[in-house]
């Protein structure tokens, strides 16, 4: 069972924000506590956007898989109208999908971070891997200046710090 607090995690209003606009959090809220589907009239009336706002938001959404919608034909005006759902699950499934990737990709740069011997100049231009600064005869390819090894502990560290980060979001959203 999916907690009402959910949407409560930064991470979550910032996915949503990023797929979705600066409106779907609260668009998302609005039909939270609802026990039955809603129309984009309802949601437009709560959240006090346009109608064409909602819809888009909505559309985006649901491209996504968040929320799904039941279609009905009025018969005597031929007009469709949608009645609209959010699957807070679904959102959940994304991001923990989302940060397992991100996850995957930390750990591969942490992996070269411990594999490889770095150098740079003294301007900091870019860090270059031992062979390829061998290649330049441990001469800067930008500003020329000789280069140094560099103690590539702290960005250790860092990267350490992000995989802990997202791993107890992740276990925060599992909860969920």
């Amino acid at each position: 069972m999916v907690k009402k607090d959910m949407l409560s995690h930064e991470i979550t209003s910032n996915f949503i924000t990023n797929i979705a606009g600066e409106d779907a959090v609260s668009l998302i809220k609005a039909c939270k506590n609802k026990t039955e589907k809603v129309t984009d009239e309802e949601i437009a009336k709560k959240t006090k956007l346009k109608i064409t706002e909602v819809r888009t938001i909505l559309n985006r959404l649901h491209y996504r898989g968040i929320a799904c919608y039941d279609k009905k034909k009025n018969s005597k005006t031929g007009w469709f109208s949608y009645t609209w759902e959010i699957k807070q699950k679904r959102i959940a499934e994304l991001i923990i999908e989302e940060q397992s990737e991100e996850i995957k990709k930390l750990e591969k740069k942490l992996e070269f971070e411990k594999d490889y011997a770095f150098f740079s100049c003294k301007a900091m231009c870019e860090n270059i891997p031992f062979e390829i600064a061998a290649e330049y005869q441990f001469k800067c390819p930008k500003c020329g200046k000789t280069m140094e090894l560099v103690d590539n502990n702290k960005r250790i560290k860092t990267i350490k710090k992000e995989l802990g980060l997202i791993e107890e979001t992740l276990k925060k959203l599992s909860k969920n």
